[in-house]
């Protein structure tokens, strides 16, 4: 698969990116908070879910980056600054629309940590930037009976 390029303007297409990211895996030094230039970027590392149902799975991650623009606030919850190694695994990127076009951007974690992001309107890109490998494992979940 070609490196992966999305744009995210609305509710339909926020889901598209969500897709793509589930269990990415984010180092807490890795999320940029730029007030400055209204912008949030986090480095991941995306699981390639194409490749992984594809007709000959592999299971491989790939290096990307996610940045949101036009952001007015950026808070975070469980999100220990002081652990710029910490490992967060994404689960989720949603949007709700508050004051149209702006809203909320919430990225949800394991272990109840989340970004929460106001926006002025969604404006999002995900990008891969280039380095692709192998891992042993695909993500699995267990579902709360």
């Amino acid at each position: 698969m070609d490196a992966l390029k999305l744009v995210a303007l609305d509710q339909d297409d926020i889901e598209i990116v969500s897709a793509h990211l589930q269990d990415a895996v984010v180092k807490a030094v890795d999320i940029h908070w730029r007030p400055g230039e209204n912008r949030v970027v986090v480095g991941l590392d995306r699981f390639d879910w194409e490749a992984a149902t594809g007709p000959v799975p592999e299971f491989r991650r790939r290096r990307a980056a996610l940045r949101f623009d036009r952001v007015l606030a950026c808070k975070c919850k469980n999100v220990d600054a002081a652990g710029r190694e910490d490992v967060l695994n994404l689960l989720a990127v949603a949007f709700s629309e508050q004051n149209a076009p702006g809203g909320v951007v919430t990225l949800t974690f394991t272990g109840g940590a989340a970004l929460r992001l106001e926006v002025e309107c969604l404006e999002v890109e995900l990008a891969d930037l280039g380095p692709v490998w192998a891992t042993e494992a695909c993500p699995t979940h267990t579902l709360n009976a």
